[in-house]
């Protein structure tokens, strides 16, 4: 029989506890109750329970103190701690001392017996493996949970031999039958600074406790494993259950949300993959539900995400190139106002088109990331985007992704910015950021150098030796690449974009255009606009 020992400073909490079990059923007793901390941890040594049902708040010393001392001396103990919504923190902080559950009050009697049955389990297979002829049962659950987890792999890699069945009841040892099979992706987000992974194995724990409670009784099978930051895996039920199978989910999702905050700063989605007849279409419905739970990006957290989305137009808007050349201008510069200027232009062009899909929106992140990284010629760039991709991951929503982005850009650039401080060209990057910066104006080389603090002479040789080209010619060719992307990308008169690049004379604008372009302005635009 196992010993449960309960610790709370409130009389009436202790006889609740006691009254909402049927210690009998379960095989179980309350070996002692302890009224404060001293007195819990004192007790715990003197009867070596089995389990812990403490308060997070008691007199004496506090419950996060009373885990650490008691888990000491006995690391095997399991405990469930049972907390008010006015000390989340504090449960949250519990986990990374090794608590197995938390309950919120009032108690509840179904959670509580549950989560009592589930440590009695987790106690029992533990005994059955030390006893005599243990190693086979090891070997035996420890064989099928690396199967089912292999499985799941399979589905979300989209790899692996074709499915059927018998191949699931044989291969697997999963009782499936005839019916539906449907993939489920539940998604967490939130700081992955936030969470331990002892954090993050509690709260897939407390997933997969609800799904199943939801969802067993409505399925044939099920199977769910953990993929990074989501909780993945399929359902098979009979034909006619779609509509139940689908109230279990809300129910699942309802649960999770109703308890949220407890877990931190976390928030949840989940998308399903298409309904299929045939397990040969698993991985087609996993896919689909990768894809769909992506649109939490877009139309917000918190539901239920159950259709392939179509692509938007996003692509052809050709922002990508446009903040290439923004980017590959703020690198070469070394500014970082400028690298924010283009995750702001990007991120307010994409929120601005209507019905984008989440999932464009991630790609379009990475790949701004994949093309600033290229432009720094960084050695390690497929760890450093590998990194990158996996903060991404935790994201809720296109403001936070954008965010991410800019965050990525500031760290390197002031990497970048710091590292050639006291380099030689230092001058003619300055100097290239304020012509960046005034090539409208009159700008002349001498107002340049003194801005710098270059005798004109030294300057004017000085950046001819680092660019290839004199003051002149380089200030140039900037004003004539920002006439044709003006010409290409607005429609103002020619005369406007004359201003606009720094000419007050449009005849000598148009002289100066032609001998660099071979066209004239207006026969540009047609061209390219």
């Amino acid at each position: 029989m196992l010993r449960v020992m309960i610790a709370d400073d409130e009389e009436r909490i202790c006889k609740l506890i006691a009254a909402l079990v049927d210690w009998k059923a379960l095989d179980m007793e309350i070996a002692g109750v302890a009224g404060n901390g001293p007195e819990a941890i004192r007790l715990a040594k003197e009867l070596h329970p089995d389990i812990l049902i403490t308060d997070i708040r008691m007199p004496g010393c506090s419950g996060l103190d009373l885990i650490e001392e008691i888990k000491k001396s006995d690391p095997a103990l399991e405990i469930v701690i049972i907390s008010g919504y006015a000390y989340f923190e504090y449960a949250q902080t519990a986990i990374k001392f090794g608590v197995g559950d938390y309950l919120l009050k009032p108690i509840d009697q179904e959670e509580l017996n549950t989560t009592l049955q589930k440590f009695k389990d987790r106690i029992f297979a533990r005994q059955a493996m030390t006893k005599s002829g243990g190693g086979l049962f090891r070997k035996s659950e420890k064989d099928l949970k690396r199967l089912r987890a292999g499985l799941i792999d399979q589905l979300v890699s989209g790899k692996g031999e074709t499915l059927s069945v018998a191949a699931l009841q044989e291969a697997y040892y999963l009782p499936v039958e005839s019916g539906i099979f449907q993939a489920v992706w539940l998604k967490l987000d939130g700081p992955s600074s936030a969470f331990t992974e002892a954090g993050l194995s509690v709260i897939m724990e407390k997933a997969d406790s609800i799904l199943e409670s939801s969802l067993r009784p409505r399925c044939t099978e099920l199977v769910f494993g953990r993929a990074g930051s989501s909780y993945v895996g399929f359902l098979n039920y009979e034909t006619g259950k779609k509509e139940e199978v689908r109230r279990g989910l809300k129910d699942c999702l309802n649960q999770l949300k109703s308890q949220q905050d407890l877990y931190g700063p976390v928030k949840f989605s989940l998308a399903v993959g298409r309904a299929a007849a045939d397990p040969e279409e698993l991985k087609l419905s996993m896919y689909e539900a990768s894809v769909a739970v992506k649109e939490r990006l877009v139309k917000g957290s918190g539901r239920i995400l159950e259709r392939m989305p179509e692509p938007s137009a996003l692509h052809e808007r050709k922002l990508l190139d446009k903040y290439l050349r923004n980017i590959t201008h703020a690198v070469e510069v070394i500014s970082l106002e400028e690298a924010k200027a283009a995750v702001l232009e990007l991120s307010g062009a994409v929120k601005a088109m209507r019905e984008v899909r989440g999932y464009e929106v991630l790609e379009m992140v990475h790949s701004c990331a994949s093309l600033f990284f290229s432009r720094l010629e960084l050695t390690g760039r497929t760890e450093l985007l590998r990194e990158f991709d996996e903060q991404c991951e935790w994201c809720h929503s296109t403001e936070e992704l954008f965010l991410l982005l800019e965050a990525l850009l500031e760290t390197h650039l002031g990497t970048l910015r710091k590292k050639h401080e006291n380099d030689a060209d230092r001058p003619i990057r300055q100097a290239k950021e304020y012509i960046q910066n005034h090539f409208s104006d009159p700008i002349t080389l001498e107002e340049v150098s003194g801005h710098v603090g270059l005798n004109p002479a030294y300057f004017s040789v000085l950046f001819k030796k680092t660019e290839g080209e004199g003051f002149a010619k380089y200030l140039i060719h900037l004003r004539m690449e920002q006439a044709k992307l003006l010409l290409r990308e607005t429609n103002e008169p020619v005369s406007a974009i004359c201003r606009r690049v720094g000419y007050n004379d449009i005849k000598h604008f148009t002289r100066t255009f032609e001998k660099d372009t071979g066209v004239k302005p207006a026969t540009y635009r047609k061209l390219y606009g």
